[in-house]
Formats: structure tokens, sequence, C-alpha cells
């Protein structure tokens, strides 16, 4: 994790309300994996100064930049008319636990919605360089909020749903999971928890209802794997990013915690983003 002054090279509105910023931060790129974010400090009207957390959605470590998509047009709420490209903001990062691919897993399946691309985004790129096949489900409300396919990979199956029809599968996002269940060894989600409960139920019985194949035994596969954990997660068919204000994220204001299923509370910020689908309470989820 590094705090450095990161230089605004570019911002744009890739759909209504959501924005893509590219940031010259070459000393926090060096480090990034899938599912981690960046803290921003920017100051609000009247001198408040305020961090917010942005997805990491690409990387290009030969120029050192990365680019952030989120709701709203980072700096929004005040700051919109702050920064403009060729600025400087203080961006604290790598934070928070990335994605755990299994090395065995061929295929992944990546379900998002809305601006919640942003933390699946980087995923796409990292398992496409590795030769793993990659199928994209987005939901929307209408065609004209579809995340652009233009800023995805060629490689990339990319389907869609929209809530009214204008494109792709009339109906939510949901309808096309099942499709794609059975020829995924893995799968990726973010969202609200609309979205990731019914996504972890699915995934909660599907060896008993598929009667699917494990992805076989690994050395030292006898031994407990601790919850939660890289290995846990890693074992893990579901994993996902839940929708969470992050506040400090340093892990002490407890502001981004979400209810965990052994009754202990999870800190997006710092056991998340990302978790195995079966470490969060769906049922206490708000």
């Amino acid at each position: 994790m590094r705090s450095i002054a990161a230089e605004l090279v570019e911002r744009r509105e890739i759909v209504p309300g959501t924005w893509l910023h590219a940031w010259h931060a070459p000393g926090v790129v060096s480090g990034v994996r899938a599912g981690q974010y960046v803290h921003l400090r920017t100051v609000e009207p009247g001198g408040l100064p305020v961090r917010r957390p942005l997805p990491i959605a690409t990387t290009d470590p030969a120029s050192g930049t990365l680019t952030t998509q989120a709701p709203g047009a980072p700096p929004s709420r005040g700051w919109s008319g702050s920064l403009r490209v060729g600025d400087r903001a203080d961006l604290i990062g790598p934070l928070g636990r990335p994605f755990e691919v299994d090395p065995r897993s061929r295929h992944l399946l990546l379900v998002a919605e809305g601006p919640a691309i942003g933390s699946l985004r980087l995923l796409v790129d990292e398992a496409i360089r590795e030769g793993r096949s990659v199928v994209l489900l987005y939901g929307a409300a209408g065609a004209s909020l579809v995340y652009p396919s233009s800023l995805l990979p060629d490689e990339v199956e990319y389907v869609v749903a929209t809530a009214d029809g204008s494109l792709g599968h009339r109906g939510s996002v949901l309808d096309l999971v099942q499709e794609y269940e059975a020829w995924a060894d893995q799968s990726f989600a973010a969202g609200s928890p609309s979205l990731l409960g019914p996504l972890a139920a699915l995934a909660s019985g599907r060896r008993q209802r598929m009667g699917v194949a494990t992805l076989g035994r690994k050395r030292g596969g006898g031994k407990p794997i601790a919850p939660g954990s890289p290995e846990a997660r890693r074992k893990a068919f579901l994993q996902v990013v839940p929708e969470q204000v992050i506040g400090c994220a340093a892990g002490t204001c407890l502001g981004c915690a979400v209810p965990g299923s052994g009754g202990v509370p999870q800190r997006v910020c710092r056991e998340g983003p990302v978790f195995a689908a079966d470490e969060l309470a769906w049922d206490a989820v708000p």
C-alpha cells in the first residue's frame, strides 16, 4: 500500500452517471490485483477533506496508469468542478483483499449489474492474459445504461440483460446464470444484495443439484483450511464484492461492516472487498 500524488490524465462518462477516470500512479499500479481498490482524497466545499473508495478497473504497468469506474463524476458531490485533467490528488492503494482464482479453473463466469462492473473489470484482463475463457453476464435497467462492449477485450463472451428488454435478454441478469452455471469452474460477482443473495443461494446448492465434479484434491487436502483465507476463497465456487460504503479504509470505523456467516461482522475495507459467498450471512445483509 502506498500514498502518492496521482495525476488525473483522463475523465469521461462511459454511460449516463458512470465515469471512467485514468490516473498516473506508477507507485500503486505495480502491486495491484483484481478486486482491490484505491482511496482518493479530495476536499469538499467548505474545505472538508474526504476520502472515497474507487474500485480499480484496469491497469497499465508500462505507462504507470490505472483506471477507476464509479457512479457519479468523481470527484462528485462538490468535487466535480475541483479536479480536472492534469490535476493531482492524494491516492492510497492498492487496498483490500483481491479475487482468488484457482489455478486449475479454465472457465470463469462473471456477473455484474450497473456500476459494480468496475470491481470485476480487472479480473477480465487477468483471466484473458492467463488463457482462461470468460463469460460476463451484465444487467442494467435499459440499453442506455449498458456497459460498452468496446471497453472489453474481444475474447470475452458478453451477454446483456435489461429490465425493459431494450437490449439483450428482457429481465434480470439472474435469469441468465443457470445457462452458464454448469460450464463455469468458478464464478465472481459484484452488485447489490438483491443480486448477490440469490447467486449465493444457487452456489450453495450447486454441487448437490447438478452433481458437478470438484476440481480435484490438492496435496495436503486433508488439512483444515481457515474460513476467509486465500486458500478457502480459492476453493469457493462463488466470490463476491458487495455494495458497501467504505469510510476510513483502515478497519477502525466499522462503517463498512457486513454480517458474517459465523456471527462475526466482516469489514469490507479489510476482510474484503472480495469474499467467498459463504462467508456472509445473506439473510442479514442490508
